[in-house]
């Protein structure tokens, strides 16, 4: 199934169990109803934007999918995403690039999730 095409509920028990919690452990810690959590994983119920939110920083979910969660519960993404190259991020990018020249005399190298080579010192070969 595409991320796009995911329900709420489908994501949100993806994300449960992928943490190992069960409805009852994570409905304790999101401080809502065990019922109330099983009813929005399978569709009975829709969440509102604090209980996608609440959830989503209960089970420490990455921004980004954060941003599928709340699309998915038909939401406006929160979390702005940018490129490595947008002007915004250029003291990150400088900040970086000072930890891989520290390296040196060893080949130092950053990856996106993706395993895309996105910064690298000068004893990396190209």
């Amino acid at each position: 199934m595409n991320a796009a095409d995911q329900t709420f509920g489908t994501a949100l028990r993806r994300w449960r169990t992928q943490r190992g919690l069960s409805q009852l452990a994570l409905a304790l810690q999101a401080d809502v109803s065990a019922r109330h959590l099983s009813w929005l994983e399978t569709g009975r119920a829709a969440p509102s934007r604090a209980m996608a939110l609440r959830l989503s920083e209960q089970l420490a979910v990455p921004p980004r999918e954060r941003n599928a969660l709340l699309t998915a519960a038909g939401y406006a993404p929160l979390y702005i995403e940018r490129p490595l190259t947008d002007a915004a991020l250029a003291p990150a990018r400088e900040a970086l690039q000072r930890l891989l020249d520290a390296q040196e005399p060893w080949p130092a190298l950053a990856v996106d999730r993706h395993w895309h080579l996105v910064a690298s010192n000068r004893l990396v070969p190209m």
